[in-house]
């Protein structure tokens, strides 16, 4: 819970009032996304997103991500408010990571689509990726009799999450870099106030 009430902290210091807009969209855009599950053996997958959301958001994502997730505990009791900050912190550090990523081949090359489509791509399936070792390791060192058996099923069945996050960030990025350039996140990489 510290971690995620400091990812918070964090979040709301770097945010200004013109990401307020793009925060409010990234967080109902999360919380529509993981409403779709898809049964997958004894789990079910959906997507995350986090990897869009660090890319357009950086440290905001940590208070956009609190509220899609205190939204889907209050309305639909997904995920709950006893696992709030771990479920924070395993989906928002992931994003803030996917974003930093990102910027360094951003700031690099800047008028290259292909480049930074793939570097979107690259940082949208790292965030899902880590967000799954994450969570699977949080199962693991709950309680190692219950869900070590899951851990691993959980893992294999998030792999064509991984891919098609992968896919969707690159694609996304790649129409925002079109259509309204900027939108991109583009602060400097230490700015954290």
């Amino acid at each position: 819970m510290a971690a995620g009430t400091a990812g918070v902290a964090v979040g709301l210091k770097n945010m200004n009032e013109d990401q307020i807009p793009r925060a409010a969209i990234v967080s109902a855009a999360l919380f529509v996304a993981s409403l779709i599950h898809v049964p997958l053996g004894p789990s079910s997958v959906h997507l995350i997103l986090n990897g869009i959301a660090g890319i357009l958001l950086g440290w905001v994502a940590f208070p956009a991500m609190l509220v899609a997730l205190f939204l889907q505990a209050v309305l639909f009791q997904h995920g709950g408010f006893t696992v709030l900050g771990v479920n924070l912190v395993n989906v928002a550090l992931p994003a803030v990571l996917a974003g930093y990523l990102f910027r360094l081949v951003f700031a690099k090359s800047r008028a290259n689509k292909k480049i930074l489509g793939a570097a979107a791509a690259l940082s949208g399936a790292l965030a899902v990726l880590l967000t799954v070792l994450m969570v699977v390791l949080t199962l693991i060192l709950s309680d190692a009799g219950a869900f070590s058996e899951l851990a691993g099923l959980i893992f294999v069945s998030h792999l064509p999450v991984i891919i098609i996050e992968g896919f969707l960030s690159g694609m996304l990025v790649v129409f925002v870099l079109k259509v309204k350039p900027g939108i991109m996140r583009t602060e400097k990489l230490s700015a954290i106030k």
